[in-house]
């Protein structure tokens, strides 16, 4: 809405060159709707209007802006407006655009940090990529156990205004050893004399520096938080994750496994803005390998040419009976995909998995297969009905055994389980189903 609304204003602002009226204007607009507006701009107009806003505005919308749009407004800069802009930035937010941009970028970014910022960014940098350490950032409000209650206040109240949230107050040792973690409203409560220590039950909830980003996803999930503590390998407190760093993270992770489903590789920015080079590159891999794949169930085909050839009338159910083992087994992969992603599922669960998925498979299959049999005999006599029958009610259980175990052995081999996407599964069983299919009718029809 801001952008049909004052797309044309704005314009009319930046070219009479009215700074005031175009500081006025946006000071009080949402940064998302801005940064959403800022890629309409011309490229001289963006740079303009990027310049005119307040400090505190210009810093929070080029945080939204895709990293693509924040390297085209980087380069635009001078260079001492961008190292005013990076330094007011959140160190989560810097390590994120950091990470994105090429090396040569983020190399003269870099250096145009003070010594301690960059110092830093490195540390965040230096973490694995898509762990919590390079989503956490250093700026929350600790303190000691063996203070009263005013001195922690009082503590908060200094350095409150530089860490990302203040709703949870978090002690530690003199070793920077995490030992609690209180929320803001027990202090305030709390009597000034009283100490912190006495407030304290030791019952805190943490993430590793070094754990899966998707594990402060679910760890704030689960346990309803709004931000979680990073501890280091010997405990200490080193960052925090908050909850709307997760909503991004589980957003990206979502997209990322819906595209692994569809049989391509991630893309690394918003569709809109990946170019057509790049959306081939993605997509095309998986497609030859599925191509390939499908020379399998040409092959079986083949193989069984003469037995086609005795009784045409079976070629007549193939689609029918491999598209709805094909369905059944995404449906079986799908559901184990996303209970493995978001820990409904541990990969030491697949027993009472299987049989679960058998025994909905069996009762999937008996319904499919009474309804194909009453189709064979129909078009093909009851020989037909049989095999037909009998080959959905074995290939319904099959498919879901496949679509079961798929994403537990690649989850086993420390692989991503939406690699086992549908058109992976779809081919797999197509070329089982078929050995299944004509095994079956040379056995019944003695062909």
């Amino acid at each position: 809405m801001l952008k049909d609304l004052l797309l044309p204003e704005i314009k009319s602002l930046i070219e009479n060159r009215d700074w005031a009226g175009l500081r006025e204007g946006l000071a009080d607009a949402p940064a998302p709707e801005v940064a959403e507006l800022l890629p309409e701009l011309d490229a001289p107009e963006r740079v303009l209007l990027f310049r005119a806003l307040p400090r505190r505005l210009s810093t929070e919308i080029f945080s939204h802006l895709e990293p693509e749009d924040q390297n085209s407004l980087l380069t635009a800069l001078r260079d001492e407006e961008t190292r005013v802009l990076l330094a007011q930035m959140p160190p989560d937010d810097r390590t994120t655009l950091l990470e994105a941009l090429p090396d040569e970028v983020t190399r003269r970014l870099l250096n145009l940090l003070t010594p301690e910022d960059r110092k830093e960014a490195r540390e965040l940098l230096g973490y694995p990529e898509e762990s919590v350490g390079r989503l956490m950032t250093p700026d929350f409000v600790a303190v000691r156990p063996e203070w009263t209650i005013a001195e922690a206040v009082e503590h908060i109240r200094r350095k409150g205004r530089d860490s990302e949230t203040v709703n949870t107050i978090y002690v530690v040792d003199d070793n920077w050893k995490l030992l609690d973690a209180l929320e803001l409203r027990r202090l305030i409560l709390a009597s000034p004399e009283q100490t912190v220590e006495s407030l304290m039950d030791h019952s805190f909830i943490s993430v590793s520096a070094t754990d899966d980003r998707e594990e402060a996803v679910r760890t704030i999930q689960r346990y309803d938080l709004e931000a979680a503590p990073v501890v280091s390998v010997d405990g200490s407190l080193i960052g925090i994750v908050t909850v709307d760093d997760v909503l991004d993270v589980a957003e990206e992770e979502f997209t990322e496994d819906l595209q692994k489903l569809s049989a391509m590789a991630p893309l690394e920015f918003s569709y809109k803005s990946t170019g057509l080079r790049l959306l081939y590159r993605k997509r095309i891999g998986w497609l030859l390998i599925l191509v390939m794949a499908n020379l399998i169930t040409i092959a079986v085909m083949k193989g069984f040419e003469d037995t086609l050839e005795a009784m045409v009338v079976l070629a007549f159910f193939i689609p029918l009976l491999m598209g709805s083992a094909g369905n059944t087994g995404a449906q079986s992969a799908t559901l184990m995909i996303r209970s493995l992603s978001t820990g409904d599922l541990q990969l030491t669960e697949w027993l009472p998995a299987l049989v679960k998925e058998v025994s909905v498979g069996v009762a999937l299959g008996l319904t499919m297969a009474t309804l194909c049999f009453i189709l064979g005999t129909i078009y093909g006599g009851m020989g037909v009905g049989m095999v037909v029958g009998l080959t959905m009610l074995i290939l319904v259980v099959v498919a879901n055994l496949i679509g079961m175990m798929l994403p537990f052995l690649l989850t086993k081999m420390k692989l991503d389980p939406a690699v086992a996407s549908s058109p992976l599964i779809m081919t797999i069983i197509d070329a089982v189903g078929l050995i299944i299919y004509f095994a079956i009718a040379v056995l019944l029809l003695n062909l």
